[in-house]
Formats: C-alpha cells, sequence, structure tokens
C-alpha cells in the first residue's frame, strides 16, 4: 500500500474536529433571530475534509477516515458517560453543571452518530462518483454539491431524532435553516482555500485517485 505523508495529519485533524463540534454542540446560542447549536462554527470543516480526502485520495480512504472519526466519537461518549456515573468528590460541587454540558443524552448522540455517517457518507460517494463522470473537471461544482446533499442529510437526521418532541417545531426549523445555510455557505466562502489544498496534497502525494473500480459499500474495511 502506498504511504502516504499527510493522510495521518489529516485523519486526526479530521477527527478532533468531529469531537470539538459535538462538545461544542451542547448550547444553543442565538445571534439575533438566528438560533443554532455551538458546534455549527466549526462542524462545516468536517465536509471540507471530507472533499479534500475523497477528491485526493479517493473513496476508500476518506472511508476509513470516517470511520475512524466515527470510533473517537464514541470513545468520547463512552467516557464522559463513564466519569459522569463516578461518585463525585462531595468537595467540588459541580456534578451538576457537568451533567448539564457533558452528560450523555443517549437520543442526542444517537442523531448525532447516525447523522454524521450518512451525511458524510453521501458527501464522500457524490464527490467521488461526479469525479469520475465529470473527468476531474469542475471540483466546485462537486465539491458545493456533495456538500448540499450530505449537510441536509446531517442536519434532518440530527435534529429529527435529537429534539423532536423535544423542542417546538418552529424553533427546530429556525435551527435547521440556520445551521443548513451557514454550513453550505461555509463551504462556498473556502472553497479557494480547498482548491489550493486539494491541488498543493496531489502534487506532494503524487496522487489523484478516481474510483472507477471502488466497492462503494460503507461498511466495508
Amino acid at each position: 500500500m502506498k504511504n502516504f505523508k499527510y493522510l495521518d495529519i489529516i485523519t486526526v485533524t479530521f477527527a478532533t474536529v468531529l469531537i470539538l463540534s459535538n462538545i461544542a454542540s451542547s448550547k444553543i446560542a442565538a445571534l439575533g433571530w438566528l438560533s443554532f447549536d455551538g458546534g455549527t462554527i466549526l462542524f462545516p470543516l468536517a465536509y471540507i475534509f471530507g472533499d479534500v480526502l475523497t477528491e485526493v485520495y479517493g473513496y476508500a480512504r476518506s472511508r476509513r477516515v470516517i470511520w475512524i472519526g466515527f470510533a473517537m466519537n464514541l470513545l468520547m461518549v463512552l467516557v464522559f458517560f463513564v466519569v459522569g456515573k463516578l461518585p463525585a468528590d462531595p468537595t467540588w460541587g459541580l456534578q451538576e453543571s457537568y451533567n448539564n454540558i457533558l452528560g450523555v443524552v443517549w437520543r442526542i448522540v444517537l442523531g448525532s452518530l447516525i447523522a454524521y455517517l450518512t451525511g458524510e457518507f453521501a458527501n464522500s460517494y457524490i464527490l467521488a462518483k461526479l469525479k469520475v463522470k465529470t473527468q476531474g473537471k469542475k471540483f466546485w461544482l462537486r465539491a458545493i454539491g456533495s456538500t448540499i446533499v450530505g449537510e441536509f442529510f446531517d442536519t434532518t437526521i440530527f435534529l429529527t431524532i435529537a429534539f423532536a418532541g423535544i423542542l417546538p417545531w418552529d424553533l427546530i426549523w429556525i435551527i435547521w435553516l440556520t445551521n443548513y445555510v451557514f454550513k453550505v455557505s461555509v463551504e462556498v466562502v473556502l472553497l479557494p482555500v480547498t482548491y489550493r489544498v486539494v491541488g498543493w496534497l496531489k502534487k506532494k502525494e503524487q496522487e489523484d485517485y478516481y474510483d472507477t473500480k471502488t466497492n462503494f459499500n460503507p461498511i466495508k474495511l
């Protein structure tokens, strides 16, 4: 198997972005009429990393990184859960605060994990297929198009599983609209940077993978 100089760095950064986004999502922020979870600030970068991974290294390697990110998120949840169940020192006095911020709400966790896998694999699959179809041209179309679909699934699945029946639907709709528009907008705004990163990586790694014979089964490792 070919060794790459930067794939491990991208993998670690990708997983870190996911973990930080999930932690930050415990806060619902508001700017004027806009309501959004805190993770929205950072999470769009995960889709940009996904675009870079698939465009340069191909779907199969991107699939591996997606599952690594999933495993690290699951590890984070389990650690928070176990630590939350440990008896608190009586002089600490912050157990309730810990539970409110880092306590595991399994419905939110389930929504987050399912939404992440669905959105990331949809993003990677569409970008890989379009790359073959366009013969490697129009990266802007592939990057934005795959993000539009991936973020739609991610945002919709997460908010539905996590908050349906808990938050009013009008608030869920506002959060959905704000999150979705912001995430796609970040992709568009940072597209020139993504272009440069992709071009630089292709040159340094001597790789520009086309998924012409790839098995797109998402659970194949």
